[in-house]
């Protein structure tokens, strides 16, 4: 696959545009997976989204920039973590350039060996599906094969800040 990305039109503002990308809120997830050594990685992205019922897939992406792309690339499954609201901190230390994330850290392995957080509001395990480039990003879609979840409020992000995910009004 070639990397495609056309440069904005002059006079645009890529801080500005993250700006308004910030105006819808998001939750907060922790991406899993192993190392072709079998060591367990993971990073924090926002980027998650459903993408099909039947199959059942979902997406995210990771940009080509990031010292995990091989580690992405490589993998045939991985895991989604979204997280709780109470695991910033765990948030925090992901989103980090740090050797051994998961030392001292909580948590188990699915069935298929991706490293699941102990605590989130939900866990998504996948096989990888596709990978597509798209500007300075790979889109992953994976076909989930296993999910949980519990009654957890969601940890969110939005104008570049955490945020509580909670149910404010009923259907």
């Amino acid at each position: 696959m070639s990397e495609s990305s056309a440069p904005a039109s002059p006079g645009f503002d890529p801080r500005d545009f993250r700006n308004a990308l910030g105006l819808f809120a998001t939750g907060v997830t922790i991406v899993t997976t192993r190392t072709a050594e079998g060591e367990p990685i993971g990073l924090t992205a926002n980027s998650f989204s459903s993408v099909s019922l039947s199959p059942p897939l979902v997406l995210w992406s990771l940009s080509l920039r990031s010292p995990n792309l091989p580690n992405f690339l490589q993998a045939t499954h991985f895991a989604i973590n979204v997280l709780a609201r109470d695991q910033i901190a765990l948030s925090q230390r992901f989103s980090k350039p740090i050797p051994k994330k998961f030392d001292g850290i909580a948590h188990g392995f699915g069935a298929h060996g991706m490293p699941l957080l102990d605590g989130s509001a939900a866990q998504f395990e996948c096989r990888t599906e596709a990978r597509h480039y798209a500007g300075d990003h790979v889109i992953f879609i994976g076909q989930v094969l296993q999910y949980r979840y519990s009654d957890s409020d969601a940890l969110g992000y939005f104008r570049g800040q955490y945020a509580a995910m909670s149910v404010i009004a009923g259907n």
